[in-house]
């Protein structure tokens, strides 16, 4: 052990002194988070402004009809109808992006509304994500006309509006804000979290295998006192700590990113650095850690068959694929951790911290989670030992 120890600084003051392995540790996840939360909320933001502000363009065809419905939308400083339209006019102009909303009444919709029956109105226009606001704009002056409307048939009857809503029905989310926070974000951070562990790994591994057979040193090392599997344990505990580094830095720059965003509401700042709590950092590190080990015995076994650090770049790439396929099932909706998932690499990790950041993390599926990972780890290790055993395989190339 005292040799593995030995090789372990020896390997990690060559890592911290590659610039690459240095920037893909620390200093992208730790900027990535403040980066991306800066400008998704400031672009977010600024697409809600402009979608409030924006005088919306409607076409209105009402074939005399709904003059009532007209006039409001002529008191409506932030609306410009457009009218002497044909329907053809209207959808042409939506399709060329002049045109937010085209509306048209039925030629009989004042006959309709005044013989109690349901006037009927078509609404033409895009569907995009950027247009939700404008739209929910346009439905909301609709929603009003229709209950102006509907108080005036009530008024002409002599009735109360009230005795056509049959249920009083009052909601109650029992959900905490960290469990329905949990559903939005659950998915997504887990998701990153893992590919930081890969990603931190994996040039670690590389430099320490396939880099010294091109810089020539790994013959140096094979000839000092030190045997194969101590030489294999000092560097599988520096890409190990790598990419438990470049996990815990993609955390710190959430932290910060979040804290310093002046834009993320007070309630939901608290809510958010409540999931940062220390016991949920705990869990979610200890979860990691079996995960990284299996991801540096596979990342070793896998560079020190390569030739050239660009060959074993080329034999790694894959396997980037092979993590994002399960993290990602993990963000799937319906997926939830269970003793079946439970068992599955990756994908576990992507669940059990979904339910670490709601608060509602079992401790049996838990446990069945780090059992599952710790023996793929372990059989990652042993795998890797019995690689670094071969002669062939280590001075492939050399």
């Amino acid at each position: 052990m005292k040799t593995s120890i030995i090789v372990f600084k020896k390997e990690l003051i060559d890592a911290l002194r590659d610039r690459r392995t240095l920037t893909t540790m620390v200093l992208l996840p730790l900027l990535l988070f403040p980066v991306l939360i800066g400008i998704s909320s400031k672009m977010m933001m600024k697409q809600v402004k402009t979608a409030r502000e924006k005088t919306l363009k409607i076409g209105l065809i009402t074939h005399g009809n709904a003059q009532r419905f007209r006039q409001m939308l002529l008191e409506e400083s932030s609306v410009d109808p457009i009218e002497g339209l044909t329907v053809g006019d209207g959808r042409s102009l939506i399709e060329g992006d002049s045109l937010n909303t085209l509306i048209v009444f039925d030629p009989r919709f004042d006959e309709q509304v005044a013989s109690l029956g349901q006037g009927k109105v078509t609404l033409y226009f895009k569907s995009a994500e950027k247009r939700d606001i404008e739209q929910r704009r346009v439905r909301s002056l609709l929603d009003d006309f229709a209950a102006r409307l509907r108080t005036d048939r009530f008024e002409a009857m002599g009735l109360d509006t009230d005795m056509i809503e049959t249920v009083d029905m009052s909601e109650q989310n029992l959900a905490s804000s960290k469990e329905r926070l949990a559903e939005l974000v659950g998915g997504f951070l887990p998701y990153l979290f893992i590919i930081f562990c890969f990603t931190g790994s994996m040039y670690a591994a590389i430099d320490l295998a396939a880099g010294e057979k091109e810089r020539g040193t790994l013959e140096t090392l094979f000839t000092s006192p030190a045997g194969r599997f101590s030489i294999l344990l000092g560097k599988f505990g520096v890409v190990v700590l790598t990419g438990l580094l470049s996990a815990s830095m993609s955390i710190v720059g959430l932290y910060v990113g979040i804290r310093l965003n002046p834009d993320i509401p007070g309630e939901l700042l608290q809510t958010v650095l409540g999931i940062l709590e220390f016991q949920s950092i705990v869990m979610l590190l200890l979860l990691l850690l079996p995960l990284t080990m299996f991801f540096a015995a596979l990342l070793l076994s896998v560079s020190i068959f390569a030739k050239s650090f660009k060959e074993a770049q080329s034999f790694v790439q894959p396997f980037l694929i092979a993590v994002i396929v399960p993290a990602f099932l993990g963000m799937m909706p319906g997926i939830t951790l269970n003793p079946k998932t439970a068992l599955v690499p990756i994908v576990n990790v992507s669940l059990a911290t979904k339910e670490i950041i709601a608060g509602t993390i079992t401790p049996g599926l838990l446990a069945e989670a780090y059992a599952s990972l710790i023996f793929f780890a372990i059989i990652g290790l042993v795998v890797c030992a019995r690689v670094f055993e071969r002669e062939s395989t280590i001075f492939r190339g050399i």
